[in-house]
């Protein structure tokens, strides 16, 4: 029996380490789209385009290891949980990944340096989606269940930067019918650094249910500025 739980812990650390590797290069993709978004860096938005083809293969890795790790182990109750949770964690971190490639591929329909000023949001918004990968992840390894619910309390603020954004640049719109293409583009970018900050949230969300078996009461969510009033 010893032997089982120390070949299981040690399959399971292999995979917690996979998935911080697939986290990592997430975490630089989205920060590395967005300078490219702000520099006008085609070059550099190209290769986080093809670099994405990294996280595909690591989650397919990740799956293989997994559907080893239950078949050959067995896991049960808390460990059971726990590889459930890996298993879901590598598709959302593999998601944060093709948002992060969605971005870089707006940059190539960027022309010229940005005339809009909410674009400056979009750099703080980026760096605390990114943070809250970089800590969802983080909290995954070390099986910390308060640092998880830290990510989740984090989400509110990368929605009210997206509502800030997106009243912003619908004035702009709206004043300016040569700033709509532009202001189309970068509503994009920040929707998907929102839903980058939600899958950040699912991810920390996963971690607490896997350590403590306690789900998470439902987070508080910015207003959405698309709703009727």
């Amino acid at each position: 029996m010893q032997h089982t739980l120390k070949a299981f812990d040690e399959d399971i650390d292999q995979l917690r380490a996979l998935i911080s590797e697939m986290g990592g290069i997430a975490e630089h993709a989205i920060r590395e789209s967005m300078r490219c978004l702000m520099q006008r860096d085609r070059e550099g938005a190209q290769r986080v385009v093809e670099d994405d083809r990294k996280l595909d293969a690591l989650e397919a890795e990740a799956e293989r290891q997994i559907v080893q790790l239950i078949a050959l182990r067995a896991p049960m109750a808390d460990d059971l949980r726990e590889v459930v949770a890996a298993l879901k964690i590598s598709g959302v971190v593999e998601r944060v990944g093709d948002y992060a490639k969605n971005i870089a591929k707006r940059v190539a329909a960027l022309e010229g340096p940005g005339r809009i000023e909410p674009v400056s949001l979009l750099p703080e918004m980026a760096r605390i989606a990114a943070e809250m990968v970089h800590n969802a992840l983080d909290s995954f390894v070390q099986r910390d269940a308060a640092k998880a619910a830290e990510v989740c309390a984090r989400d509110k603020a990368v929605d009210d930067f997206y509502n800030s954004i997106f009243r912003a640049l619908l004035t702009f719109m709206m004043e300016n019918p040569q700033n709509i293409s532009e202001a189309a583009h970068l509503l994009f970018v920040a929707r998907n650094l929102e839903r980058i900050g939600d899958h950040a949230t699912n991810i920390a969300e996963m971690v607490h249910f896997a350590a403590t078996g306690v789900r998470l009461a439902e987070r508080q969510k910015g207003q959405d500025p698309t709703a009727p009033l």
